[in-house]
């Protein structure tokens, strides 16, 4: 029997710093469409400051119109503080919120407008918050694999705070590599010496990458043991709080192919996903 490699898709990622405001409605659309597809988890949507990230000011419009029934896949919503967590845990159609957790001081200031000790002390906050309401707390460890700030990174600071964080009973961690710095090498190194530290902990990556540099980012992640990755239909989308130039996330489709040839299962109906992906060229005209 084939391994499972679990497929979070990540329309929010890619949405967030498209340059023109995307139609409410066509959001909606796409994401009835992503509904269908079979995927794992969908990232789809945020509860953060609109003038920050003004592109997703309309997630709660979104998901008041996506009824109970459509959701056949488990959804998830970003937050950055406790009063959006408090906002994501009002649905009861989201299943997860994740956090953005910077190990790099500079990125977490300009993501989250707060330290790294501070941003604890709020993830702290959020992981009380999601218990009490039946939901789970998904952790991205930002500047995963190192940053491009001049910020003091190695692998025992990486370590460092999965353990913390996990020690206040977060269950799933995600390692991204936020502004596509890693090399190949480093996405097996980081994630094999992470899964293996903390074996009852699900650890996932949420990789950006270059057109040329996807393929061996992702393998190297498979074979570093995960079994949880994050995509987004075309390759759409990055940080638009980065300080660079948007590197996209991992193609979906690409990477959809990728596995089934590699004998991995998705569970991904691939005449849904050609049908979402017929739809993204709408959703992303301009």
């Amino acid at each position: 029997m084939s391994d499972t490699v679990k497929i979070v898709e990540c329309p929010r990622d890619a949405m967030q710093g498209w340059p023109v405001f995307i139609d409410t409605q066509l959001k909606i659309n796409y994401l009835r469409s992503l509904l269908q597809a079979g995927f794992y988890t969908i990232d789809c949507g945020s509860f953060v400051s609109p003038k920050a990230i003004p592109q997703m000011r309309d997630t709660a419009e979104v998901l008041d119109v996506i009824t109970h029934d459509e959701i056949k896949t488990p959804l998830l919503t970003i937050v950055a503080n406790l009063r959006g967590a408090e906002e994501a845990c009002k649905f009861q159609k989201i299943g997860y919120l994740g956090f953005p957790f910077s190990i790099s001081e500079t990125f977490q200031q300009k993501n989250t407008n707060a330290g790294i000790n501070e941003a604890f002390e709020r993830l702290t906050e959020i992981q009380e918050l999601v218990a009490k309401n039946d939901k789970q707390l998904v952790v991205y460890i930002s500047m995963g694999f190192g940053n491009p700030y001049g910020d003091v990174y190695n692998e025992e600071i990486v370590y460092h705070w999965v353990k913390k964080i996990t020690d206040k009973g977060v269950k799933i961690i995600s390692l991204a590599d936020t502004v596509g710095l890693a090399t190949a090498k480093e996405v097996f190194s980081i994630t094999a010496q992470v899964i293996n530290e903390f074996k009852n902990i699900e650890i996932g990556v949420h990789l950006h990458s270059t057109a040329a540099g996807w393929q061996e980012k992702l393998a190297a992640a498979l074979d570093a043991g995960t079994r949880r990755i994050d995509t987004a239909i075309k390759g759409y989308g990055g940080c638009p709080l980065s300080g660079s130039s948007l590197v996209g996330n991992l193609d979906t489709e690409k990477v959809v192919q990728y596995l089934h040839q590699q004998n991995y299962s998705t569970h991904i109906n691939l005449q849904k996903l050609a049908e979402c992906s017929m739809l993204a060229a709408t959703v992303f005209n301009s």
